[in-house]
């Protein structure tokens, strides 16, 4: 069963009815903290970032991109 709650004044505070007996131990899972929306990684910071620095085949990436949409079969 998962429970929506509300954490106010150290007291984890449902936010619906709840149907289990009065002094029942639960566990509490809370979610890990995640960025604020809207603040997005630096391109540079993802793992495929320069993957393709040592190829010579491709000068510029919008342009190689570009042509695989234009003739994708080459």
């Amino acid at each position: 069963m998962t429970i929506p709650a509300k954490y106010e004044n150290g007291v984890f505070r449902p936010l619906e009815d709840v149907q289990i007996q009065e002094g029942t131990v639960v566990e509490v899972l809370v979610p890990a903290k995640q960025d604020p929306p809207g603040k997005r990684r630096s391109i540079k910071d993802l793992p495929f970032y320069g993957m393709w620095k040592d190829r010579t085949d491709i000068g510029d990436g919008v342009e190689y991109v570009n042509n695989l949409r234009n003739n994708p079969r080459g």
